[in-house]
């Protein structure tokens, strides 16, 4: 498996110092948060864009992913939400990312109605992702906490430039075990979020391995199935101004993922 961290600990970080930070610590990619009120965001221009990839392809760092912010199970019009699809497809595309994240957002809708919204709206996505190298992954938040919600979804899209991303944080606020979430994401799966947090009560970050999500259950299943694919530590230092900088928990958080993968082998 291997290792990126996602910019939402970092927000405010120039994206050559990103860059530096990964490779000084050992990950092999992070997870571009699109927003405008940080370096990277859909309104860059074309030279801005090239910039920005070559900054990491210098360091040697994937871009994995964009995350975006679309709401693909939010009650409204379909086309702003498919607007806003394919401009942050547009962005990963030119910066080089295999996937752009989107939220269900549907928490105000009967679970069905929110299912049918995203899923027709994933499934009109789709096929233009997947002409540009992007799949759209639908993370496991909000209105579809579980794995059996985005699985629900995404299996009724029918497209591969469509997927799920498993935040194991959601799955088990939703009291799901990390066995079960494996099995309904799988089929989907393109990476997942790890993070940790005190309890369900106090979802404040804390380094990994200092909380009660079950990562180290986490890594096993994914060991024992032969996945081989991407952990991301998102920090939401964002949110939660008040927690230690990101900077100084990279190292630690870098070693602790290699000790689940190694117990686990």
């Amino acid at each position: 498996m291997r290792f990126a961290f996602s910019t939402l600990g970092v927000p405010e970080l120039p994206v050559d110092q990103v860059a530096r930070l990964a490779a000084d610590n050992g990950f092999h990619g992070v997870e571009l948060r699109a927003s405008p009120e940080g370096p990277v965001h859909t309104g860059l221009s074309a030279d801005q864009r090239a910039d920005v990839a070559a900054e990491f392809g210098k360091a040697g760092i994937e871009v994995l992913t964009v995350a975006g912010y679309a709401k693909v199970a939010a009650a409204g019009d379909d086309q702003p939400v498919l607007d806003e699809i394919a401009a942050g497809v547009a962005l990963a595309h030119d910066l080089g990312a295999s996937f752009l994240r989107v939220f269900p957002g549907g928490k105000d809708l009967p679970a069905e109605e929110a299912d049918a919204l995203a899923a027709r709206r994933l499934a009109a996505a789709a096929p233009a992702a997947a002409d540009l190298g992007v799949r759209v992954l639908l993370e496991t938040h909000d209105s579809h906490r579980a794995g059996a919600d985005v699985a629900r979804v995404v299996g009724r899209v029918g497209h591969t430039g469509a997927g799920a991303l498993w935040d194991v944080m959601h799955t088990w606020l939703a009291g799901e075990q990390p066995a079960s979430s494996f099995a309904a994401l799988a089929p989907y799966l393109g990476y997942l979020q790890v993070k940790d947090i005190a309890s369900a009560a106090d979802t404040t970050p804390l380094p990994l391995g200092a909380g009660a999500l079950p990562l180290a259950e986490t890594v096993e299943v994914l060991s024992r199935a032969e996945w081989d694919g991407w952990l991301c530590w998102e920090y939401e230092k964002r949110w939660y101004p008040q927690v230690p900088e990101l900077a100084g928990l990279l190292g630690a958080a870098r070693d602790h993922l290699d000790r689940l993968l190694t117990e686990s082998a």
